[in-house]
Order: structure tokens, then C-alpha cells, then sequence
């Protein structure tokens, strides 16, 4: 499930609640324990999800590691056969290096994609982590002060 959807039904659950003298509400709770349950188990979902985007990343740039081998050694056996011309040697040699090159390009292209891609998904990851802690923290910052718990400085918005 969602931490963003969790943190909606936590704050509904704190709207639904019947209110009480001196700003305090009465709560359910089971749903709250229920919603908390909830949250506990979803966030390592969270985690997972970045795992396999790791995961993901690296299959890529394995694949990227594989496909610069094979161009290197196709452009190594095209090199070795234009070698055995005696005539054009020389450019085999300047043929096979560009295509050493080209395959250096295409796979340095493939890695930097694949590292652009993988660090914008976390990021993204990264920041609905935070944002959902930070309205967990709220909550309890709420439902604490609201029950007259003990609670120090106000959690930072950010």
C-alpha cells in the first residue's frame, strides 16, 4: 500500500475523531494502530522498490560491460582479418581503432543513461520518503500534543 495513502487516512482518522475540551480528540484506537501497522509495512516496500532500481542499474550496465566486449572483439577480428592484407594494414589498424572508440562512446553513453536514470528514481524515492516521515512525524507531533503527551521542539517542515 502506499505511504502517501496511509499518511491520508491517518489524517482522516484524526479529522474523523470526536473532539474533546482544551483541543483534544478521542481516537480510535484500533484504526490507529491498524494505520501504523500499516505504515510499517509498507515503507520497507518503499526500500524494495529501490533495491530493484538498483538491481535494474546494475543488469544495465552489466549489459552495457557485455555489449563493449563484443564490439571490441568484433572490431579485433575485423582488425586481425584486415591485417592479413598486407596492403591495408595501416588502415586496418585506423578502422579497428575507430571502432574501439565508437564502442568506448556507446558504452560510456549507456552507463552515464543508465546512472541518470537510476540517481532522478531515487531522488524521487528519496524525496516521498521523506515528505511521508515528515507527515508521520506530524501526526504524532498532533495526536501527542492533542493527548497532552510530553513532546519537544515541533518537527521541521521541509
Amino acid at each position: 500500500m502506499d505511504i502517501l495513502h496511509l499518511v491520508d487516512r491517518l489524517e482522516e482518522l484524526i479529522n474523523e475523531s470526536r473532539p474533546l475540551p482544551m483541543h483534544k480528540i478521542l481516537v480510535d484506537e484500533d484504526r490507529l494502530i491498524d494505520i501504523i501497522d500499516q505504515m510499517r509495512v509498507s515503507i520497507p516496500e518503499e526500500v524494495k522498490r529501490a533495491q530493484k532500481i538498483m538491481a535494474e542499474r546494475d543488469k544495465l550496465l552489466a549489459q552495457a560491460h557485455e555489449e563493449t566486449d563484443r564490439m571490441r572483439q568484433l572490431a579485433r577480428e575485423e582488425r586481425d582479418k584486415l591485417v592479413e592484407q598486407d596492403p591495408v594494414a595501416e588502415e586496418a589498424r585506423q578502422r579497428a581503432n575507430q571502432v574501439v572508440d565508437k564502442a568506448k562512446e556507446e558504452a560510456e553513453f549507456v552507463r552515464c543513461d543508465a546512472d541518470d536514470y537510476v540517481i532522478d528514481t531515487l531522488q524521487e524515492l528519496e524525496n516521498e520518503l521523506v515528505s511521508s516521515l515528515q507527515q508521520v512525524r506530524n501526526g504524532l507531533f498532533k495526536l501527542k500534543v492533542d493527548r497532552g503527551i510530553p513532546v519537544g521542539p515541533a518537527p521541521e517542515e521541509e
